[in-house]
Formats: C-alpha cells, structure tokens, sequence
C-alpha cells in the first residue's frame, strides 16, 4: 500500500468497504423524461436500468442527494454516461466519458501536448439541456470551487484531499488509502446545479480515469462514481459508486486571478 499508481479496479476494491454511499432510490422507476439535450431525445427509467437513444435496458444506479434531484449512472456500450436531472426546476446535465485506446495511453503525457493535446486521454462531453420544455437557465459552468482545499473521508480506510486550483486544474492528494502517498494534478470541470451545489468531473492521466460526483457545500457530501479499467488494459471496465463527507479546510481568495 502507498506510492504506487494502482488500476481503477484495485481503487475500487480499497473503497468498497465501509463506503459512505447515498441508498439508490426508486422514486423515478416506471418514468419517461423529454429531453432536450442538442436536440429531442427520450430517458426512461425503470427498477434499476433506464433506456435513451439506442441504448436499451442498461443497469443504472439511481441516487438522490436533494430533494428532486438525482443522479442517473450507468454504462452504455464502453461509454460512461451520467445522468443529472432536476426534477424540479427541468434541467438536465449529461456527461458522456470515454477512456483511451491501448495506442492512446501508451503515449506519454510529453509526447501529447506535443501534438497540442491535452495530457490526458480520457474524454468527457457534457451537454446542458431541460426536462419537458423547460425554460430555467441551464446548468453551466461555475467557479464556486476554485479555491477551497478540502477533505473527503470515502470510509474510515479511505481520505483524498482536493486543492481545486482553476476551473479547469486541480489537485489530489491521497491521505490515507490504497493510494496513500500519491498525488497529482489532472483536467476538470465544475457545473453549477443549484445553490453550493456543483457537479464535478474529472479526467486523470496517470491511470485513465473518469470521476463524475455531485459536490454538496450545503450537506458536506458528495455523491457519485469513478470510471475507468479494471487491470492494466483496456479488455474490461469498472464503474464504482463513491460518496463521501467533506469538510472545508482552507481557502484561497482566487477573485484577482479570475479569467
């Protein structure tokens, strides 16, 4: 244990036990959602799957960490595909996230931003759009996180810390965990949901990795799920739930570096 990069799939297994998960609800089961996400497209959900687009009857895991909000996670194919939805105000953000190829991530970081790439691999398309015609201002980028540094204990055996340093940089830190001791600084995303609510993503380097959790400033928790390989490949994939306590630990004033 400690400083060694390690797959997602050993990741998983050291947050497994002991997790601090939100329960799956049922509250949307036998439900269809018109959405309008770059164009019309229909959600149904049911016991456990959901069906959009193509993709019929694939396994989801349905969590609510507000009233009338939830989180809709599953994978499509090899495609990781979330679901946020607003139940009350008609909004709906979709991540879309890809992992690398085997000739992609045995490229190095150096040799793609060479090519004026990004360091990563790993993909994400996130589409804003409303639930049954709504017209609420859609969810959209936001800076509520930039500046803080704070702690997220995912179990008694499982503490990160995140330094989130711009909008779209910022920095992990295993305290204690299967990961103890390593740290980097990878590509993200914050989408504003509701009030001290973001949705926040993130594409790792290292070890292809996709994370997609709902960040609550208001109920310090957080909610979501971590994507990627189980082994050292790209034959099979893993898609795990995470929740866990935050706490604030400091924060930086970043207001005069705004862009």
């Amino acid at each position: 244990m400690g400083e060694a990069f390690i797959p997602v799939g050993a990741l998983g297994e050291g947050f497994a036990p002991d997790a601090d998960l939100l329960e799956p609800v049922k509250d949307l089961s036998g439900t269809r959602f018109a959405l309008d996400l770059d164009g019309p497209r229909a959600l149904s959900i049911d016991d456990g799957v959901a069906s959009w687009g193509e993709h019929e009857d694939v396994p989801v895991r349905v969590t609510s960490i507000r009233d009338g909000l939830y989180l809709v996670d599953g994978v499509a194919g090899e495609v990781s595909t979330t679901f946020v939805l607003d139940t009350d105000a008609g909004l709906v953000t979709l991540v879309e996230g890809r992992l690398p190829g085997p000739e992609e991530r045995a490229e190095s970081a150096y040799t793609r931003v060479q090519r004026g790439e990004e360091p990563t691999g790993v993909t994400a398309r996130i589409t804003h759009g409303a639930i049954d015609g709504s017209t609420a201002a859609r969810h959209a980028p936001t800076r509520e996180l930039v500046g803080l540094r704070n702690r997220y204990t995912y179990s008694p055996n499982e503490v990160y810390e995140h330094i989130y340093l711009s909008p779209g940089r910022y920095t992990w830190h295993c305290l204690r965990g299967v990961e103890q001791g390593l740290a980097d600084t990878d590509a993200c995303h914050h989408i504003a949901v509701r009030d001290k609510l973001t949705l926040f993503v993130w594409r790792e380097k290292i070890v292809p990795t996709l994370g997609v959790i709902l960040i609550d400033l208001e109920a310090l928790h957080t909610d979501g799920k971590i994507f990627g390989n189980d082994g050292f490949d790209t034959s099979s994939l893993v898609n795990f739930p995470v929740g866990a306590g935050a706490e604030i630990v400091n924060r930086t004033d970043c207001s005069g570096f705004e862009e």
